[in-house]
């Protein structure tokens, strides 16, 4: 079966499935990987129907099954995951789509020599890491969502198949919606400074959370999965990279360079506390090291950049 399908693989080209294909990453991944690839390349899929995505639920062994042999998959890129937010409202749901999901994803990823890459999150970390993460340090985070990452991370070491991770920071764009984090208040102020000039902010202004702009996210997953297996170390199932930290008062500050009248509140919410267990920053110099990872993006080219975006 392998030799037939690297032979395959040679003459088409290579073929890549990904899983939650309309959430914010998903929207702006497949584009990149197009980009790289070639449109036909790429196969997106989402619970969601949609003209450009196919329907696929990652709950559905047998169907996974089906679309990377009939398709000939040769790489997957699993982002279907219930989000911080979302996740602590549905903890059982959390834990099927984020783990029992992911379990069907590596079995058919090894039933067929697929690699693949699984996005971690900085949700990994608990309130006893220390305010800067390290790459190493104890996971024990107060999230059901943040539990289900560790849980995919220890996947991507035991798993015996080609599978890496990232610790996304919050991402932030102005491409596609939130998809219910609770760093989504990075996302949402934009949207409101511009439409109403006024935003109520659900953490309070002296929060400080690692952030980052989705193109070096995109950039960053791109980067890794790139680099040979055997240049990549322990850390392979969640790379801490760091993109620009931040308080909601200093994102209001950079705001108003361009929107000198935009006022904001804060009332902090149950997000306050997820946001809370979190670490103020990351320490990203194993990502460096291994695979030469290196942010583009600080705070005022991120909040230029989003508001020339949504200003069209």
């Amino acid at each position: 079966m392998f030799k037939y399908r690297q032979k395959l693989t040679m003459y088409m080209g290579k073929r890549i499935l990904v899983t939650g294909a309309l959430g914010q990453i998903g929207t702006e991944l497949v584009t990149a990987l197009r980009n790289v690839h070639g449109y036909d390349a790429v196969i997106p899929t989402d619970v969601r129907e949609n003209d450009d995505c196919r329907v696929l639920n990652v709950l559905d062994l047998e169907g996974i099954d089906y679309l990377v042999r009939e398709e000939n998959v040769s790489e997957i890129y699993h982002l279907a995951a219930l989000l911080s937010a979302t996740g602590e409202k549905n903890p059982e749901l959390c834990w099927d789509i984020n783990v029992v999901g992911l379990e069907n994803v590596v079995e058919i990823a090894k039933k067929y020599d697929c690699r693949l890459f699984s996005p971690s999150s900085i949700a990994v970390f608990g309130p006893d890491c220390p305010k800067i993460a390290p790459q190493v340090t104890p996971l024990n985070p107060a999230t059901i969502y943040g539990k289900t990452k560790v849980v995919g991370e220890q996947m991507a070491i035991t798993s015996g198949i080609d599978m890496r991770g990232i610790r996304y920071p919050g991402l932030v764009s102005y491409k596609a919606p939130a998809g219910g984090g609770t760093t989504d208040y990075a996302v949402e102020i934009f949207h409101a400074a511009l439409k109403d000039g006024h935003y109520d902010c659900f953490v309070r202004e002296d929060t400080r959370l690692p952030m980052m702009y989705m193109d070096d996210a995109i950039r960053a997953t791109l980067e890794l999965m790139d680099i040979p297996m055997e240049k990549l170390g322990a850390a392979r199932g969640g790379y801490n990279i760091a993109g620009c930290s931040f308080t909601a008062k200093e994102l209001v500050g950079s705001i108003q360079r361009h929107l000198p009248d935009f006022t904001c509140t804060f009332t902090p919410d149950i997000r306050q506390n997820y946001a809370d267990s979190w670490p103020d920053e990351i320490e990203d110099e194993v990502a460096r090291l291994e695979w030469g990872w290196k942010p583009e993006f600080d705070l005022d080219k991120m909040v230029d950049t989003m508001i020339k975006g949504l200003k069209g």
